[in-house]
């Protein structure tokens, strides 16, 4: 099995309702988001993936979020933003646009600072 990772970025604002502490008040982050996906051959070229490929559709996906009010979409209209939650709403979105390609999405992991991180996988 292969495995390609590439690491993007976004910056955005939200809140988490019914939490008792700082994250109830709005507040941003600069995300970091590795994105994981795997394939059990190698493809043309001897690679798994083309990295600027999955570059460009990870960031189609992190363009729906970048700079926007996390809470305000309709993905969290039900549900806090949190990090969990987001590295599970990018998994999803970009497992769509991978559909049909040889590679599927293994694992997202969203940082919202420097040592803290939640991650998605299924």
């Amino acid at each position: 099995m292969y495995e390609i990772k590439i690491v993007r970025f976004f910056s955005a604002a939200h809140f988490l309702k019914d939490y008792n502490g700082k994250c109830e008040a709005l507040h941003g982050h600069n995300w970091k988001v590795e994105v994981m996906v795997r394939r059990e051959d190698l493809g043309e070229g001897n690679m798994a993936f083309d990295f600027s490929r999955l570059k460009r559709l990870t960031d189609e996906v992190l363009d729906t979020l970048d700079h926007k009010n996390l809470n305000a979409l309709p993905a969290f209209q039900d549900q806090n933003p949190s990090s969990e939650t987001i590295a599970r709403y990018i998994f999803h979105a970009l497992e769509e646009r991978l559909e049909g390609e040889p590679v599927t999405v293994y694992r997202v992991n969203a940082w919202e600072s420097r040592d803290s991180c939640a991650g998605y996988m299924k």
